[in-house]
């Protein structure tokens, strides 16, 4: 059988296909003020998902933009849309350097080092609570079925009925429970593996929530940001890139003061 991956960033123009049909297939809920650190990037032609661990580092993935140095604005707002216009940080964009689309092992087109950061320009960033970096090999200590967190502003669902399923976008915050699964991936080193079954009360990642945080059950440590799916409905499992590494967090931390 075929294999292929699916990267979780999503062009802006699919914001346009919303609907009201939708099914909440990533089996998330609302936000709200629940995790007020996690925000939405987007250089006008793509978004992503990602975390503020501090008033001027937003960490998300490498795959989200186009080139380093590139200019993105970041909005924390729950539901960017309503009830007004959202408020947007100005930044500037970096991916890992050794970041590499369609160059890790295991998976067919899986990357490799997909972790990126935006440093706003200035500390105006004042939220309540920011997300924390884990220590170095926090995943390898983690039991199989450990409670992960994702959170994000990628699509809830799909449009079905009248052609090819549409992912709809609600435009706001959501979060979903989901847990680590057992994997010999040859990625496991760098990548965590996770179920997205929602008959299993299991929610998962999808378009858009590229970068978005998988945190440590309902703390606000960062295992891991979502990289790709294998499956173009968003269901059974995605895979995130390990913030828990060593040169994710050097690469991180040289951003910090």
């Amino acid at each position: 059988m075929k294999r292929f991956t699916l990267c979780f960033s999503v062009i802006l123009l699919a914001l346009f296909l919303l609907s009201i049909s939708a099914h909440a297939i990533t089996n998330g809920q609302p936000d709200g003020d629940g995790h007020p650190y996690v925000g939405a990037a987007n250089n006008g032609v793509v978004f992503c998902s990602g975390a503020a661990i501090s008033p001027t580092v937003f960490v998300t993935a490498a795959h989200c933009f186009f080139y380093p140095g590139e200019r993105v604005e970041v909005t924390f707002d729950a539901e960017p849309f309503s009830p007004g216009p959202p408020v947007y940080y100005e930044g500037t964009w970096y991916p890992h350097p050794d970041f590499c689309l369609g160059c890790g092992p295991g998976l067919p087109g899986s990357d490799t080092h997909d972790v990126g950061v935006v440093v706003l320009d200035e500390p105006g960033v004042n939220l309540t609570e920011y997300a924390e970096l884990p220590g170095v090999g926090l995943v390898d200590t983690l039991d199989m079925g450990t409670e992960v967190t994702v959170v994000g502003y990628g699509a809830q669902g799909f449009a079905v009925g009248g052609g090819p399923p549409e992912p709809v976008f609600l435009l706001a915050r959501y979060f979903a429970p989901t847990e680590l699964i057992a994997s010999s991936h040859q990625p496991s080193g760098e990548y965590i593996k996770l179920t997205a079954n929602p008959a299993q009360g299991k929610g998962g990642s999808c378009f858009g929530d590229s970068g978005g945080p998988n945190l440590l059950r309902d703390t606000n440590t960062i295992l891991a940001v979502t990289s790709y799916g294998a499956n173009p409905m968003c269901a059974g499992v995605g895979y995130s890139n390990r913030i828990d590494t060593e040169y994710a967090l050097e690469f991180i931390n040289s951003f910090l003061p």
